[in-house]
């Protein structure tokens, strides 16, 4: 029942601030078209904002989900009208804070103590505040700068409802829209379920900022924040305060001579660094998140903040992302097609040809334009709406990555509009797939698989034993099951000889009847039951086992 109110409430909530005229140019069908015309009023005062005004203010009050929907869109200027895409980016890092006492008593509650006896100069005013928790800044005892993170007080129970509401939209979606149950709504929410709990515990934020930080400990292209452990809870997280320029400051990176190109092309090479090497990828930068050093100004430094959101791909799932990037980027779409087919993402039956002549017909077109002017993700997010009519399926282990190169493309973009995602990209996938097929770093890896190997060493001889056992035990199981079918065969055939015996015999005696009797005076004179008789004992010689 309550998920049922929510959505009232989100409808009330839509026609408050007239959002049903952002959707007019939108054929979403006549469901949702009514839902849209239900009796609710809008708000007059509202009414004289601006779109982008009332899209932000709507976002903020429908709660943490859809303001980080709001946060996805806002990074795509380059596919959003100026004036909403402005509004949106408040929502980064602009939300409306709850009270700085309460944030107090939550710090105190989870740690245990008085703020004033564990930290200095604590802030009750947030430096920032976001859908699921806002900062406030503090000292160590010890003079270490640091910021604390505290979790929303009742958010769970609001993430709760909307999850409730999400799901059944979902269903719905899968039942009863066509191409419901290719997007596989269900199993994307039930991801973004895990996802966003992960986002309320704090604690497991810091173990991803800490895991990013020492990923990255060799390589000054990306700096990430300490975690002080033992200030931390679940609800609350403390780390050390940077201060750096917000990336979509652009006046003030140009002030720092900072190398916006070369800002951009790092952007980028961080990304696949992330997703081809490490197999664990930042999956929320959005520019809210990130910060640049006002050092290393030639070879700008990233600085990597709200650590709840990360993903991860399995080996497979890099190879087969990596070939399918190298052969759209090269236009092997016969290649393209035998790898959706290759690593399931349509069905074995799908015709190669056809579904290769599809991705040329979508693609061809694009690459006409010069390759800066190309979204190379609207480009995937196209493909991907084209390769319906191949039954193709959205892959949730992908829906992260998806995400993160549309965040990942927008902000470099922002930041230098000719950026040439395509060439940056190009080389670092053709190096990584070099890496995998150098005999050396097999050797690496082989050599890495050592210990466990000698662990397993006096193991073998017995392993083997045991091998060669069940070898010659399913040896002789084969060849007993052999003969047994080879008996069971000689019976059937003995059988089925028998029966064609019985039927002869039976068909020599009734010719033998019929020759020797007249026929019709035979057949008029023989009482029924003797007709029975007769062709029931046919039968039996026939079908005698």
């Amino acid at each position: 029942m309550k998920k049922y109110l929510r959505l009232l409430q989100i409808l009330k909530i839509a026609a408050k601030y007239r959002l049903q005229e952002l959707l007019e140019d939108f054929n979403l069908g006549t469901p949702v078209s009514l839902l849209f015309k239900l009796p609710f009023s809008s708000d007059k005062k509202l009414a004289k904002l601006t779109r982008g005004m009332r899209l932000r203010l709507a976002l903020e009050e429908l709660g943490p989900i859809f303001i980080k929907f709001g946060q996805l869109l806002s990074t795509r200027r380059d596919m959003l009208p100026l004036d909403i895409a402005d509004e949106l980016a408040k929502l980064q890092d602009q939300v409306a804070p709850f009270n700085g006492v309460e944030a107090q008593k939550i710090i105190e509650q989870a740690l245990g103590d008085k703020v004033t006896h564990i930290f200095k100069d604590f802030s009750s005013a947030p430096l920032a505040s976001a859908s699921i928790a806002q900062v406030h800044t503090a000292k160590l005892l010890s003079g270490e700068e640091v910021v604390i993170k505290v979790v929303r007080p009742g958010i769970e129970n609001i993430i709760a409802q909307d999850l409730a509401l999400l799901k059944l939209i979902a269903s719905f979606i899968e039942k009863y829209t066509k191409d419901g149950k290719r997007l596989r709504a269900k199993e994307i929410i039930k991801d973004y379920d895990f996802v966003i709990h992960d986002e309320l515990n704090l604690q497991a934020e810091g173990a991803n900022g800490t895991q990013l930080r020492k990923n990255f400990e060799n390589n000054n292209i990306l700096y990430v924040p300490k975690i002080y452990w033992d200030y931390t809870r679940n609800n609350i997280l403390v780390m050390e305060r940077i201060h750096g320029i917000p990336i979509s400051h652009i006046d003030e990176l140009k002030k720092a001579n900072i190398d916006l190109k070369k800002l951009a092309e790092t952007g980028v090479e961080i990304f696949f660094t992330q997703v081809f090497d490490h197999s664990f990828f930042h999956a929320d930068m959005h520019p809210g998140n990130i910060f640049v050093s006002r050092e290393h100004t030639d070879k700008p430094q990233y600085i990597a903040l709200d650590c709840a959101i990360f993903g991860s791909l399995s080996e497979d799932d890099q190879q087969y992302l990596a070939k399918n990037l190298l052969a759209i980027f090269k236009r092997d779409y016969r290649k393209v097609a035998e790898l959706h087919v290759e690593c399931g993402w349509v069905p074995p039956d799908t015709p190669v040809h056809a579904f290769e002549a599809t991705m040329r017909s979508v693609c061809e077109p694009i690459f006409e334009k010069p390759l800066s002017d190309i979204s190379f993700g609207a480009l995937l997010l196209e493909l991907f709406r084209t390769a319906g009519r191949f039954n193709m399926e959205l892959q949730p282990s992908l829906v992260l990555l998806q995400k993160t190169l549309l965040n990942v493309e927008g902000l470099g973009k922002e930041l230098y509009p000719d950026l040439d995602l395509w060439q940056t990209a190009l080389p670092f996938l053709e190096n990584w797939q070099k890496k995998r097929m150098s005999p050396w770093e097999n050797l690496k890896k082989l050599k890495g698989k050592v210990p466990d190997l000698l662990e397993q060493l006096p193991e073998l001889p017995e392993l083997v034993y045991d091998f060669l056992s069940e070898t010659r035990t399913s040896r002789r199981q084969t060849q007993r099951l052999l003969k047994e079918q080879a008996k069971a065969h000689l019976q059937a055939q003995q059988k089925q000889s028998e029966k064609r015996f019985h039927f002869g015999l039976a068909a020599l005696l009734l010719a033998s009847l019929m020759i020797f009797t007249d026929l019709g005076q035979f057949m008029d004179s023989m009482p029924l039951e003797l007709w029975l008789l007769g062709f029931t004992g046919i039968g039996l010689l026939y079908f005698r086992r």
